[in-house]
């Protein structure tokens, strides 16, 4: 194999890290305990990426777990603390959250950065995320990507950072106004709020 320049494939050894394991005791998984009851409980965020001209751009949302309501979401180019924290700004700025407010997501390091740590905790918001690679345990972000991908990203070549955004924007309205959801008996997000209100 030396000879002829051939090389055999091999599998990377994982290795733990115990510090990495330490680090992330702090957040919790908080929702084996608490579902949202109504709104404003709890909120969960994810971040995709969508391909803009053959580049990536990445989306971070924030909805409400008990309505599915979409409540803030934000677009960049970069992946970091910047993109998450936007995002949970304007879901604030619309619903002025209570302190104890549950804040969940995955493991990354875009919501464990202390840029959105610090404002949560100024907010007296508990953070809450998922165990190391279990997107199961954060399905509600999960389905609305699922949601958006199929019902309008897919099959859809966007050719500037404004065409996606014009996309997002009328989609996020049809998603809370008028998406009927089989888990808010075939109700909007909208409705279902004014419905608990």
């Amino acid at each position: 194999m030396r000879r002829e320049g051939i090389r055999a494939r091999m599998a990377r050894l994982y290795r733990a890290n115990p510090r990495l394991h330490r680090f992330y005791e702090q957040y919790p998984n908080l929702l084996w305990k608490h579902q949202a009851q109504r709104p404003d409980q709890v909120w969960v965020s994810d971040i995709t990426y969508v391909s803009v001209a053959g580049q990536w751009r990445y989306l971070a949302t924030v909805m409400d777990q008990c309505s599915r309501r979409v409540l803030g979401w934000s677009l960049s180019r970069v992946r970091g603390t910047r993109l998450t924290r936007a995002a949970f700004e304007l879901a604030v700025r619309r619903r002025r959250p209570p302190a104890g407010l549950i804040f969940h997501s995955d493991r990354g390091s875009e919501y464990a950065g202390n840029a959105l740590g610090d404002r949560l905790k100024a907010l007296g918001v508990l953070q809450s995320m998922t165990r190391g690679g279990c997107p199961s345990d954060n399905p509600h972000a999960e389905s609305l990507f699922h949601s958006l991908k199929a019902d309008a990203i897919h099959g859809v070549r966007f050719l500037d950072d404004e065409h996606l955004r014009r996309c997002l924007r009328s989609y996020v309205a049809f998603y809370n106004r008028e998406r009927l959801h089989s888990s808010l008996d075939y109700q909007s997000p909208i409705e279902y709020e004014r419905r608990i209100a």
